[in-house]
């Protein structure tokens, strides 16, 4: 086993060095590497049954992370692109391959196989070559994006249906089989879902609170497998529960860390995963089948960007985006992989048609960077005029362009974001303070927990495409450390520095930061200044709003939530915090009314019902359950507040 391991790991690193100079994808490189290791050509790996089992992790980690960047909230946004283009692309192409299956007569279950793999498009690859063309959020890239999504969630279905269609001896009634595989995925559902609702949260709070990122890391592999142990006992696809534990907690302001941690894991194995499957392909079949292979990769390339531009234009797209996008997802995707490996796993599919759809998929997926570089040219000339370039739209959900990104929400932080956030800009807060993150998102602020000084949570906050960092945290160190990250992903971003005095001042600048200001107050003024004017604040309107800040003076600096991390001083104590409290079903306080609650030292300063609007508070406002009641004052009279609000303490209200 060893011995394979090795092989496997040095041929994947030449084979992916050699397809980056051919300008191929990392998925063609695998999958040629594992052609060249399997017994069709050099035949050196002999532990098949080991890479087999260790490859299907790479499944359950992509669909993991896939489970990760879905959000009802962006999949509500995008419904009419994502539930019209992208549900009739599916239907209409799956029909489509069905039909011609079964005009070759195929058996239903291959037919209902090869139609599933052959109607899916590769997201890994479009995405990433639509970004570096810089293509992602035009109309193209949008509709592009919302099929994909579609295809995407379309897959979930196909991983419970294929292993029931391969039960021997199905030729009957297939609806009972089917019937209890559909009520095991709800029940997987509902239980994965009520656990990710209600424990998870807590669970990581407390993971995160260690500060010790193995612990982290260790806590996210724990419940990624265990999902896919619950599905699998259930009789369902490990994938499946992967996908439910991710989507799980892809509303949690975790998500950016768990999918920096988890990546590294998730690319490895799906390294090995596409290794595993191209050790399927058979060169006597490609050779021997050389014109069927080119005839289907000819028609599948034909057949879908006609099912697909049919689609776009059956919900109204103009014709030449529709074309594009035709054009742009004519390829078979990295999931058909998945189900070939499923469909070959049951045998349902044979060696031999295996090895063309593999070869299909591999030999589309090459193409894949050209058709949709010159997707928009093609279509023009086919459609007989020119058209001005498509000009950038408003970003999708999920997705940042010329925006701000502070790391650290410390009082600074916390003054930079409420300037930000009165001028309507574009901004993302990174932080590594559990509770602080946690009452500042009951609290209705724009943050995510996670650290700066990774690259990928930093590739996750869109640093590629941001206008200007901030660097709220006083550590000389962390921040020479973090300007050179900085500086290797976006060079050309404006970075500001805080620090406590200059003395650290001439390493700053020479390690790239635009500006280096000091400390607190003032210090933090003179940054807002400078944010507000790169940003392209009026001199006038800004130096009216520093104005109106300085009035105001310190200890009404509109408070800050300590978290954890805060360290307060004797010279700070009188300074004003926030505190986030969360009513529960039994808090004493529920039916009274907001204006009798009395507490000295202590003033409620804004009130948010369960589903997140703002209450205005009068003197017929009453608490109730899930209500954010938002609290300011020192420290110590906030959690006596927050204790007798919740019902922890026996003392009633004054």
């Amino acid at each position: 086993m060893l011995n394979d391991l090795l092989l496997l790991l040095f041929f994947a690193i030449v084979s992916v060095r050699i397809g980056r100079r051919l300008r191929l994808s990392n998925i063609v490189s695998y999958l040629f590497c594992g052609f060249l290791l399997g017994p069709s050509a050099l035949n050196l790996l002999h532990s098949y049954e080991e890479i087999e089992l260790i490859a299907e992790f790479g499944i359950v980690f992509l669909m993991f992370s896939l489970g990760l960047e879905f959000s009802l909230d962006k999949l509500i946004k995008m419904s009419r692109a994502v539930f019209g283009v992208g549900a009739l692309q599916v239907c209409v192409s799956f029909l489509l391959f069905y039909w011609v299956c079964q005009f070759f007569a195929m058996s239903w279950q291959q037919a209902f196989t090869v139609a599933g793999v052959l109607s899916l498009s590769s997201t890994a690859i479009i995405v990433k070559v639509l970004t570096d063309q810089q293509r992602l959020q035009s109309r193209t890239g949008r509709v592009t994006i919302a099929i994909l999504l579609f295809q995407d969630l379309a897959v979930v279905p196909l991983l419970i249906i294929i292993p029931i269609i391969a039960l021997p001896g199905l030729e009957g009634d297939i609806m009972m089989p089917l019937s209890i595989a559909f009520v095991k995925g709800a029940l997987a559902v509902a239980v994965v879902l009520s656990i990710g609702r209600w424990l998870l949260p807590k669970f990581f709070d407390q993971m995160a609170s260690l500060r010790f990122d193995e612990v982290f890391i260790l806590s996210t592999l724990f419940i990624t497998i265990l999902a896919a142990w619950f599905t699998q006992k259930l009789g369902l696809s490990m994938a499946l529960g992967a996908f439910l534990a991710g989507m799980m907690l892809g509303e949690s302001h975790y998500r950016y860390q768990i999918s920096a941690d988890i990546r590294p894991f998730k690319d490895i194995l799906m390294a090995i995963f596409f290794i595993s499957i191209g050790t399927l392909l058979q060169h006597q079949v490609l050779i021997d089948d050389f014109a069927a292979l080119s005839l289907i990769v000819i028609g599948v390339l034909l057949a879908k960007a006609f099912t697909i531009t049919l689609a776009a234009l059956i919900m109204k797209e103009k014709l030449a985006t529709a074309l594009s996008v035709g054009i742009a997802l004519a390829q078979m995707g990295e999931f058909g992989f998945i189900l070939i490996a499923l469909a070959g796993k049951y045998e349902l599919l044979d060696a031999q048609l295996s090895s063309l759809l593999i070869a299909t998929g591999v030999i589309t997926m090459t193409l894949t960077p050209l058709l949709v570089q010159y997707s928009q040219n093609i279509s023009r000339e086919v459609l007989h005029h020119s058209a001005r370039p498509l000009r950038l739209q408003k970003p999708l959900p999920g997705q940042f362009n010329n925006h701000t990104i502070i790391c650290g929400y410390g009082r600074v932080g916390q003054i930079v974001s409420r300037f930000l956030k009165t001028e309507s800009l574009p901004f993302v807060v990174l932080d590594r303070d559990p509770m602080r993150v946690k009452e500042a998102r009951e609290g209705g602020e724009m943050i995510e927990f996670g650290d700066a000084a990774s690259r990928e949570i930093l590739l996750l906050a869109g640093i590629e495409k941001a206008k200007l960092l901030i660097i709220t945290f006083d550590d000389i160190g962390r921040s020479l450390a973090l300007l050179a990250l900085i500086r290797e992903l976006n060079p050309d971003v404006k970075v500001l520095v805080r620090t406590k005095n200059d003395r650290g001042l001439d390493k700053l600048k020479a390690a790239g930061a635009t500006e280096v200001i000091p400390e607190v107050l003032e210090g933090s003024l003179m940054l807002v200044a400078h944010v507000l004017f790169l940003s392209g604040i009026p001199s006038r309107r800004i130096l009216q709003r520093l104005d109106s800040e300085r009035k105001i003076k310190y200890q009404h600096l509109h408070g800050f939530y300590y978290g954890e991390s805060s360290q307060s001083k004797k010279s700070e104590w009188h300074i004003e915090k926030l505190h986030a409290v969360t009513l529960t079903e039994d808090a004493p306080v529920l039916g009274s009314y907001v204006q009798e609650f009395h507490l000295s030292g202590v003033i409620i300063k804004s009130l948010h019902r369960k589903n997140g609007a703002e209450v205005v508070i009068s003197e017929k406002v009453r608490f109730q359950a899930g209500d954010v009641v938002l609290l300011q004052g020192e420290k110590n009279s906030l959690l006596l507040a927050g204790k007798i609000l919740l019902g922890k303490l026996h003392e009633p209200p004054i």
